[in-house]
């Protein structure tokens, strides 16, 4: 529901390079209860990042510009991935569906188009958190396929003792699948649980959610044990798996 209360203080880190844009955007969302941190290059998003971790007040989410004078937000993007697993909103002005594929490949949660109005990019922030930081008072719930775990309430999933470096839309995924092994999912009914129509209705988002979860979860992603193709109908979850230890380190 839209008219969920969101928990006061969730920090965000606003990466955006036009001043008048970043000031009232961060207006915005701290009158909304968000705590925000303005970045204007790809260089301060990062020492933003890296301050709060350290402070004790880590980034819970970004919004970050496609465009910055230093380098491109994807870039940004492609290279905190390894290190940070947090929720990304994007704004951009582009809107070819080839650029919204590229936002997701990189590890993009939701994607926005300039121009926006405000409250769509509060709305937009709010749903993203939602999946990301579920409600603590909701009992742990954890689904299990052989050696690998996805545990519901605290948005995790584990293969063996390793834990898996999912995005939310990936964890999205990952569960609806877990809750059904065996069970076949159409294309179109993992793109609503992963997240609606954020990247628009193309399976071509699936295919790359699917690509990179597999490159997470299987040992070798061209012969998966656990997500398996079913052609011509879409995607399941294997049932009954023996443990393994043969996955890739992240």
């Amino acid at each position: 529901m839209w008219g969920e209360t969101v928990q006061a203080g969730w920090h965000v880190l606003l990466v955006e390079d036009e001043p008048r844009m970043a000031e009232t955007m961060q207006a915005y969302l701290e009158a909304e209860g968000y705590r925000v941190t303005v970045a204007g290059t790809a260089a301060e998003a990062r020492s933003c990042l890296r301050e709060a971790q350290a402070a004790g007040r880590p980034v819970d989410l970004m919004v970050l510009d496609w465009m910055l004078p230093d380098e491109s937000g994807i870039d940004l993007l492609r290279g905190i991935r390894p290190e940070w697993s947090l929720p990304v909103v994007m704004v951009t002005a582009r809107s070819d569906e080839l650029d919204k594929l590229l936002g997701l490949e990189m590890g993009a949660d939701d994607y926005l188009t300039k121009p926006f109005s405000l409250r769509e990019l509060v709305g937009r922030v709010r749903a993203v958190m939602r999946r990301a930081r579920p409600a603590l008072f909701v009992a742990d719930e954890v689904l299990s396929c052989g050696d690998l775990q996805v545990n519901l309430s605290q948005r995790r999933a584990l293969l063996g003792r390793v834990e898996l470096n999912l995005t939310p839309r990936e964890f999205d995924l990952l569960a609806t699948l877990a809750r059904h092994p065996g069970r076949v999912f159409t294309r179109l009914q993992l793109l609503e649980a992963a997240g609606g129509d954020a990247f628009g209705s193309s399976e071509r988002a699936v295919d790359t959610h699917v690509s990179n979860l597999r490159r997470k979860l299987e040992a070798d992603p061209a012969s998966p044990r656990y997500l398996l193709t079913v052609p011509g109908a879409g995607y399941k979850l294997a049932p009954g798996l023996e443990a393994s230890s043969g996955r890739r380190d992240q």
